[in-house]
């Protein structure tokens, strides 16, 4: 007798043989339920990506409420201002290319994530809701307390952003000259008028000390190295033009003789022989002429300043 082993469990009767047709449904079925475990089991245990700044805190805040002050209760806090840094300097980053470097942008946001882990209630949400907008108006708040150097109307802020960000789109590739007034104006369908007025809002958008030190140049070389010093020849135009009407109203033979002392360089001894009459006669006429001249132009600048400035012409 032969025994088909392939079918036939030992120590059983020959005529009693084994079922191997596998029940694919079954198996199938199995191999579901294994996979789903095998990949819950690696989202547990895998570390997150690093632009997953979300993490799952919700124990430790809680744990952080009921916690009194003490080191304890600090520990918990730092640990929550660690783990969620990541979201508050992803925040920050938004902000970036405004006039502010992204160091202290990141401080700002940091602060603001402070702030949020103390406000924040465990029972009224998930914290995240709650964080990015409370950081965000943290950092908004900084630009308009701190760096606008001119308050400008909210229009000319607008300007000054959409000029921004047409500026920083049209020179994203490498090599990309400087855009024009006119492509700028294209890319935000504003006038160039407007294009202007927001590229003059981008200079009053923050201000540098004089005492600070140039970035080029020798050590110790600040901006007001930079600044020209008084010139005092300005002062002699100002007092010349508004000294030319008080010469007009004087008498010819006194416009002549201030002209011959001060243009001409003469003496009054030559001013007396050329007109005939006594030196002691010319220095008196200067003097008086001079003193009309100088009353006039004082009382006229006084004038103008009891009555304000002058409206400009239109």
């Amino acid at each position: 007798m032969l025994i088909d082993m392939s079918t036939t469990r030992p120590g059983a009767p020959e005529d009693q043989t084994l079922d191997t047709t596998p029940d694919r449904t079954a198996d199938r079925t199995a191999e579901q339920t294994a996979d789903r475990t095998i990949e819950q089991t690696a989202d547990r245990t895998a570390p997150r990506r690093p632009h997953d700044d979300a993490p799952d805190t919700a124990a430790l805040f809680r744990r952080l409420a009921e916690l009194p002050d003490g080191p304890e209760r600090d520990g918990a806090r730092d640990e929550l201002v660690t783990a969620w840094l990541p979201m508050a300097h992803r925040i920050a980053g938004r902000f970036r290319d405004r006039g502010e470097s992204i160091e202290d942008l990141r401080q700002v946001a940091a602060l603001g994530l402070v702030k949020a882990i103390d406000r924040f209630d465990p029972d009224r949400g998930a914290f995240e809701s709650y964080a990015v907008p409370t950081i965000t108006g943290e950092v908004k708040r900084h630009f308009r307390d701190r760096m606008w150097a001119l308050r400008v109307p909210r229009r000319v802020q607008e300007l000054r952003n959409k000029v921004r960000v047409a500026r920083r789109e049209l020179t994203q590739n490498p090599g990309s000259p400087e855009p024009s007034v006119a492509a700028v104006a294209a890319h935000t369908g504003l006038t160039e008028e407007e294009v202007n007025t927001g590229m003059e809002a981008l200079d009053s958008f923050s201000t540098l000390s004089l005492d600070a030190e140039m970035s080029t140049g020798a050590d110790g070389y600040s901006l007001a190295d930079t600044l020209g010093a008084a010139d005092s020849s300005y002062d002699v135009v100002v007092d010349r033009e508004s000294a030319k009407e008080g010469l007009r109203r004087l008498p010819e033979r006194e416009r002549a003789i201030l002209y011959m002392r001060f243009f001409e360089d003469m003496t009054q001894s030559r001013i007396a022989d050329r007109l005939g009459i006594s030196q002691m006669h010319v220095s008196r006429l200067i003097s008086r002429s001079c003193a009309r001249v100088r009353d006039e132009v004082l009382a006229e600048r006084a004038g103008r300043r009891g009555k304000g400035p002058r409206p400009t012409a239109r």
